[in-house]
């Protein structure tokens, strides 16, 4: 039996209905081009990084800053949701990061000093993307003065809205997503800025998967943004169609932790932080 394991959008009742609706068809659309061995329902019980790199992959979702440092080569790229939710630009998306409401802090700078809240060192979009934002201003190498990783990027949102963190930067779609299906998650944070944007999260499948199996996996997700059935799930989404790019596309990523180095030291975001229960 194939796995499929598409996690990354899924954090409220309405978008794991939506993403579960997008699986059923994209199973029917693959079964009737003669594909078998398909789940009838997504795995809930890999976790979603784990899946990865099984050797039974058949599609997944990604971040994109692990695609570009760890798994290329390992897995194959099939394609980019583009989504329409403020922050995207096509295939490319920004983070967002977030202060408290009453919080003095207006600008980047102001954040000198102070904790920092990251879902996870190898994110793209709270972690990579953030220090490249504010890399510009470190001074000997470092800005923040503690940085604390939450797990997730709604842990960050409380770290935030709680006092326990002073700001954190949230993947565009992340937060569009809370603001429609779980406002109140957001209610005691506000926007300063954006980070620069990066290719967003893609969809992958194993390593070994033959050039048949690639384009018969787009042309199903390319069907299923023009599907009339699933317009519904696609609002939900926020997904309106599925770009095709190529390993090179998502090498920025790795340039944007390169160039922020040299002003702001990896161990800022690495090693000197504390872990959250």
């Amino acid at each position: 039996m194939h796995l499929v394991s598409i996690a990354m959008y899924v954090t409220s009742q309405p978008l794991a209905d939506a993403t579960a609706a997008l699986w059923s068809f994209l199973r029917h659309y693959l079964f009737d081009a003669g594909l078998k061995d398909l789940p009838e329902k997504l795995d809930q019980t890999v976790g979603y990084d784990e899946a990865w790199l099984r050797p039974d992959l058949l599609l997944s979702q990604t971040c994109g800053y692990p695609f570009a440092s760890r798994l290329r080569g390992k897995v194959r790229l099939v394609a980019t949701p583009v989504y329409d939710h403020p922050g995207c630009d096509g295939p490319l998306m920004c983070s967002f990061i977030i202060v408290r409401t009453g919080s003095s802090h207006r600008t980047l700078e102001d954040l000198r000093g102070t904790t920092a809240a990251i879902n996870s060192p190898d994110s793209n979009s709270g972690s990579n993307l953030f220090r490249a934002a504010v890399a510009p201003l470190a001074r000997e190498g470092r800005f923040f003065g503690r940085i604390i990783e939450t797990g997730s990027h709604g842990g960050s949102i409380a770290a935030v809205a709680e006092g326990r963190a002073d700001s954190a930067a949230i993947d565009c779609v992340t937060y569009g997503n809370i603001r429609r299906f779980d406002p109140g998650h957001v209610e005691g944070v506000r926007i300063i800025a954006e980070t620069p944007k990066g290719p967003g999260l893609p969809f992958i499948t194993s390593g070994d998967a033959s050039d048949e199996r690639v384009l018969l996996l787009r042309l199903a997700l390319a069907a299923a943004v023009k599907e009339p059935l699933l317009a519904a799930a696609r609002t939900t989404l926020g997904l309106v169609d599925f770009a095709v790019l190529s390993d090179a596309d998502y090498e920025p990523l790795l340039s944007l932790a390169g160039e922020a180095l040299p002003q702001l030291e990896r161990d800022d975001f690495t090693s000197v932080h504390i872990r959250l229960p």
